[in-house]
């Protein structure tokens, strides 16, 4: 089973690599979703890490449904990451109704080759998953990252598995949001191949336009201690 670690900073892809992930989905801002990083996170991890990282291309936090500027952005990220010799892409854009956006999707889609591309949890706020599921593969997409349309991937598990086998080799449902030590037997029970994790630790507390925030950093023991799961069960 591959472990992918969604890593928030340069730390966290260091501490995703030395515990012996799998594969990093590289991102900052975690507190609104995750947004795409910035260009000296990008060289740096370019320079640093060796297992693969799969780069978040999401210009902003909110919908998915993405203004001309907003798309040009994407674009032009991709690109970046393409120049940086990253492994992989990790994007979505929907609509208005929230059903995908076929057009500009098959775009990014191109764009990004020969590089992997995980179409990302605006998969959850899709009103028929099932037949949205079929629309990915027929684009090409290689995997969906999803919780199952719920908050946590446990909840979203019967909705998972019938995702699993409707994808039936095709594409492949790669699990996440919530996922730990505690729980992830049942992913690997289910028959997973593949599972997403930030595996993280609160670091500090801060305050920031009087909401309350909680900077996080991808734990090396949280990490390993999924792992050992994955390998011994």
């Amino acid at each position: 089973m591959i472990l992918e670690i969604c890593a928030n900073s340069y730390q966290s892809a260091i501490n995703a690599q030395n515990a012996g992930a799998s594969r990093i989905e590289l991102c900052s801002n975690l507190t609104i979703g995750g947004i795409t990083p910035p260009n000296r996170l990008l060289e740096k991890v370019s320079k640093n890490i060796t297992i693969p990282v799969y780069v978040l291309i999401r210009p902003r936090g909110g919908d998915f449904n993405y203004s001309e500027n907003e798309f040009s952005l994407m674009k032009e990220s991709i690109k970046r990451c393409k120049e940086y010799g990253f492994n992989g892409i990790v994007c979505g854009i929907l609509n208005v109704d929230n059903s995908i956006d076929i057009g500009r999707t098959k775009e990014l889609i191109e764009l990004s080759k020969p590089l992997s591309f995980t179409f990302h949890r605006a998969f959850d706020c899709l009103s028929n998953p099932k037949k949205s599921l079929q629309t990915l593969i027929e684009l090409g997409i290689d995997r969906v990252l999803t919780s199952g349309s719920q908050e946590k991937a446990e909840n979203g598990i019967e909705l998972l598995k019938e995702l699993n086998q409707l994808a039936n080799g095709k594409i492949t449902i790669l699990p996440g949001s919530g996922i730990n030590s505690k729980n992830v037997k049942l992913f690997k029970e289910a028959g997973f191949q593949e599972i997403h994790s930030s595996a993280s630790k609160i670091i500090s507390k801060i305050n920031i336009d009087l909401n309350s925030t909680e900077p996080t950093v991808s734990d090396v023991t949280k990490i390993k201690e999924i792992l050992n799961i994955i390998k011994n069960t």
